[in-house]
């Protein structure tokens, strides 16, 4: 039974002997009456705070409802990024590994190619060498043999004031002429004796 504070002040009781004092009896009803008034005042203000109260709750599960599906999102996205970064890591990881072996084996080539440069070098520097010692062995032997050569062959008889008289030919003229025919024999084509007189006339 909903009891209020009106219906509390105008409650009647039956009269009887001996009863009770009808100015207490109301005075208590009165006071029990303004006590339930203020029971019942703070009741509602105390529901109208727990309704506050389930709203802000509501809100904030609301709130937490959302925090939680952003965070999910967030990890969501996270690992997605995370996987994401570890797969494009390694996608680098791999193209530098490439790289740097395209870039060693192009050294390697690079260094074959210049020690085959360098031997080819040094074989020619050998062939040159070589060849400018045979040029010097060849003009040392020629010098040598130039040099071996009777040296009266370069020598010319003394040139007289007089014409000599034409006579018949005597022993010693035959003899020059032999020698003259010698040395002739002697030397080669670019060497005859009359190309030498010319010269040095």
């Amino acid at each position: 039974m909903k009891l209020t504070a009106l219906e509390i002040k105008q409650q009647q009781f039956e009269k009887s002997l001996r009863g009770y004092d009808p100015a207490e009896v109301q005075s208590f009803l009165n006071l029990v009456s303004s006590e339930w008034e203020h029971m019942t005042g703070k009741i509602r203000e105390l529901e109208t705070q727990v309704d506050k109260l389930n709203d802000k709750l509501k809100h904030y599960e609301r709130v937490e409802e959302a925090l939680h599906e952003t965070l999910q999102t967030a990890k969501s996205t996270a690992e997605e990024k995370l996987v994401a970064s570890r797969r494009e890591a390694k996608l680098v990881e791999e193209k530098a590994e490439m790289e740097a072996e395209s870039i060693v084996n192009d050294a390697y080539r690079q260094r074959r190619e210049i020690r085959q440069h360098i031997i080819k070098l040094i074989d020619k520097r050998e062939e040159i060498i070589r060849n400018i010692n045979s040029y010097l062995d060849n003009a040392k032997t020629g010098l040598e043999q130039f040099n071996n050569q009777d040296p009266s062959l370069f020598t010319l008889p003394p040139e007289s004031d007089s014409k000599p008289a034409i006579k018949k030919s005597t022993k010693k003229s035959q003899e020059s002429v032999d020698d003259l025919k010698s040395l002739d024999s002697g030397l080669s084509d670019s060497q005859k004796i009359d190309d030498i007189l010319d010269d040095l006339d």
